[in-house]
């Protein structure tokens, strides 16, 4: 029972998905501006995670007409075990470019919040707060129950589009942020990452959508 008021209030806090957009931010530099070629490219440790992540996005950008290449079929796996010195990576840009990439969408994790939530029998709605003997005897498990509080994580994620063929510091197209819960299924979170970017992407008129 825990368990499902755990999965009830992650589900609560994001409207029903692990992802959330906080912000957004389109440059007026490129009110037409749609790619063609993007090199995909997830900035993690964990390399099920990135896999996941760049297939899934390549996959949903393909599905709209946007040729997507994801970057560990691209990059060698020195270029992401090793620190890469500035000009390292534009020297790898200009390779990507020259082989007919117009565009990168990169994703980074920019901060990592720790939550904790109540845990207990049931769940508690606001009805139960209005006496004070309920209220005390539904809480009081805290003194008593040592799993009483679940931790879990909340990410902020920042995705950024940049257009190649602006060799400048004006190339960033679009970026955003969302905030993704550490839910215990990597497969349902990036799931809905990619859709918040999709959605995102579709709303600033960089992509097609689906009908």
């Amino acid at each position: 029972m825990k368990k499902l008021i755990y999965a009830f209030v992650i589900f609560t806090l994001l409207n029903c998905s692990s992802t959330r957009m906080v912000d957004s931010w389109r440059s007026q530099e490129y009110t037409t501006y749609i790619p063609e070629k993007v090199l995909i490219i997830g900035v993690t440790e964990n390399l099920t995670a990135r896999k996941k992540f760049e297939s899934q996005l390549a996959t949903e950008l393909k599905n709209r007409g946007v040729e997507a290449v994801e970057s560990y079929d691209v990059f060698t796996p020195t270029f992401t075990s090793l620190k890469q010195t500035e000009a390292d990576i534009e020297k790898e840009v200009g390779k990507i470019y020259n082989t007919g990439f117009d565009a990168i969408l990169i994703s980074a994790v920019k901060g990592i919040d720790e939550k904790m939530t109540y845990t207990g029998d049931r769940y508690r709605t606001d009805y139960y707060w209005r006496r004070f003997g309920r209220y005390y005897y539904l809480y009081q498990d805290v003194y008593f129950d040592s799993g009483y509080y679940n931790k879990y994580n909340i990410y902020t994620i920042e995705s950024s589009l940049y257009n190649l063929k602006d060799n400048s510091d004006k190339s960033l197209v679009w970026v955003a942020s969302y905030k993704v819960v550490d839910t215990s299924s990597i497969n349902t979170t990036i799931n809905d990452y990619v859709k918040a970017i999709i959605k995102s992407l579709e709303t600033q008129g960089l992509i097609d959508k689906i009908y």
